[in-house]
């Protein structure tokens, strides 16, 4: 996850969205598939940085922090 675009799936969601009635049967549908799929994505950019600190931490931890930092 090195890019920070949006997912595909979000922007359809939010297209379809957008065409809705506000306060529609459809509209609160979409609006809550819209905020599990941004959850879902929250977690997993926070958990591959968690992931790339915790191996940062690690190559400190091992080579020492001038090597790391050149």
């Amino acid at each position: 996850m090195i890019n920070n675009s949006i997912p595909e799936d979000i922007i359809k969601i939010q297209k379809k969205l957008a065409s809705l009635e506000k306060d529609s049967r459809n509209y609160k549908k979409y609006t809550k598939i819209l905020a599990k799929h941004i959850k879902s994505h929250t977690m997993k950019k926070r958990v591959n940085s968690h992931i790339k600190t915790i191996e940062t931490i690690e190559k400190i931890e091992q080579k020492g922090l001038e090597e790391v930092l050149k």
